[in-house]
């Protein structure tokens, strides 16, 4: 069984002990999300650390995009809600790269595969390598965003 996951329903129950409901509402929502992506699919699997951080990461990146969409909407309160439910999420993920640290990355990949006069067309390539090395570690898109400018 997944360290994590058994992190996370350890950290639910002291949070309602505690009577912390954002917390405990954020928890059981991300517990469900795993369980979800345990029984998809033909049969039921047990999931590594590595899909419980993978699950995590895209819930973070789900409210961050909900709080950007009501704060579009002026709805200040409901997207601080959201922000509030990234951050406790984002305690659970491993520390995310700097974007000094996401360029040298970038860099030595564009090298690695030699696509430094290729342009755009090397874009997959290059996003091929990047991605293994940051995965779990910093946003997709961000990353992307450097692979372009690189490129470009």
């Amino acid at each position: 069984m997944s360290a994590l996951k058994d992190q996370l329903r350890s950290d639910l129950t002291a949070s309602m002990k505690a009577r912390d409901q954002l917390r405990s509402s954020t928890l059981r929502m991300a517990l469900t999300s795993i369980s979800n992506a345990e029984v998809a699919g033909t049969e039921a699997k047990e999931l590594s650390d590595d899909d419980v951080l993978t699950i995590l990461g895209s819930e973070v990146k789900k409210r961050r995009e909900a709080a950007e969409a009501f704060t579009q909407g002026n709805r200040a309160e409901l997207a601080e809600k959201e922000l509030a439910e990234a951050e406790i999420l984002s305690t659970y993920l491993p520390e995310q790269m700097s974007a000094e640290e996401i360029a040298s990355i970038v860099s030595a990949a564009i090298e690695q595969t030699g696509a430094a006069g290729e342009g755009m067309k090397a874009m997959g390539k290059v996003m091929g390598v990047v991605t293994q090395q940051t995965k779990g570690k910093a946003d997709g898109g961000v990353v992307a965003a450097e692979v372009k400018k690189q490129l470009g």
